[in-house]
């Protein structure tokens, strides 16, 4: 069985271990695919019956022409970059892979909210530059600092990262709401399900946790910020199409936003013309909410699982 992995470096830089997949048939990695040139998706997938990729789309034209193909192992969460449509009509299952990164996710979505609530690494670097040293007073504070306790925190969404944060965030007595497309059951006493209009009025923190879809596309746009709280705080780790980049940090530069952390834009790598990128109060960092090795080596261990139950005839993980 020959397996391609089109794009193996973000998930493995070097600090994992492929071998386990290795036992599953004759591997080929690459680091990196060209995500625009089906030539060379196909040059590469060539004869191969199992291919993994995580940005590397794969088209209807690939999918039906690549003379082999029986299995797409998507190395993620996310499947957009899949015509699964197509892979249904070949009679090739796709997989991913979908609660991997919850614990991580969550805790880089506190990594966001305490940097700009409490602006570490500001202070560290000011330190190191000799402002301490320099300074009249025993302590000093260059940005106003804000505690957590009795702030309304509201987490559009609620499937498993952002159950994880709302423990997270009763840890630190904040007010949990948040909304959610359908009615949540056996609910956490410290959360309460309100609507989005009334997420957005009540909130002094607000997280994103959903899916894009085309409804979701662009949510936070100028007509929700102008419901939000002045001065509210926008995170963001789920996807970047579900914010209005310009509305955004249009936004930011105002005050409205008092401050955003994103490690998710629309486009990835972040454009050098990115409103984003000029914007008052902007945190963004580099799509690693989901990149610890812990977290990495268990999303490996699922791809092999996934690939494991295909070749065993069975279904794991299947989202077509």
């Amino acid at each position: 069985m020959k397996i391609v992995n089109l794009d193996s470096y973000a998930l493995n830089p070097g600090d994992l271990d492929w071998s386990p997949l290795k036992e599953l048939g004759d591997c080929t990695f690459y680091d990196r695919t060209p995500v625009n040139d089906d030539n060379e998706i196909l040059k590469r997938i060539g004869d191969a019956e199992i291919v993994l990729t995580n940005k590397t789309p794969l088209d209807e034209h690939v999918i039906s022409t690549a003379p082999n193909l029986k299995y797409i192992g998507v190395t993620a969460t996310g499947y957009n970059v899949i015509d699964t449509e197509a892979a249904t009509k070949a009679n090739i299952p796709v997989t991913n892979i979908p609660t991997y990164g919850t614990d991580a996710v969550a805790q880089f979505t506190f990594a966001l909210l305490l940097e700009i609530t409490s602006h570490v690494g500001l202070h560290n670097q000011l330190v190191h530059d000799g402002r301490w040293s320099s300074n009249p007073d025993f302590t000093f504070w260059a940005k106003p600092l804000m505690e957590l306790q009795g702030k309304t925190l509201g987490l559009i969404g609620f499937g498993s990262i952002a159950k994880k944060v709302a423990e997270i965030g009763h840890a630190f007595s904040m007010n949990i709401i948040f909304y959610n497309h359908r009615p949540k059951t056996d609910l956490p006493n410290y959360v309460k399900q309100v609507s989005l209009e009334e997420l957005y009025q009540q909130s002094d923190i607000i997280s994103l946790h959903v899916p894009q879809t085309p409804e979701t596309t662009e949510m936070i746009n100028q007509e929700a910020i102008s419901q939000m709280k002045d001065g509210v705080i926008l995170i963001n780790t789920a996807r970047g199409g579900l914010i209005s980049e310009k509305d955004v940090a249009d936004a930011l530069n105002d005050g409205k936003i008092a401050a955003a952390g994103v490690d998710v834009v629309q486009k990835e790598p972040i454009p050098t013309d990115s409103p984003l990128l000029s914007a008052k109060n902007c945190y963004i960092t580099p799509h690693i909410a989901w990149a610890p090795r812990e977290t990495r080596n268990r999303l490996l261990g699922i791809v092999v699982d996934n690939l494991q139950a295909f070749l065993n005839g069975e279904k794991l993980n299947v989202v077509n």
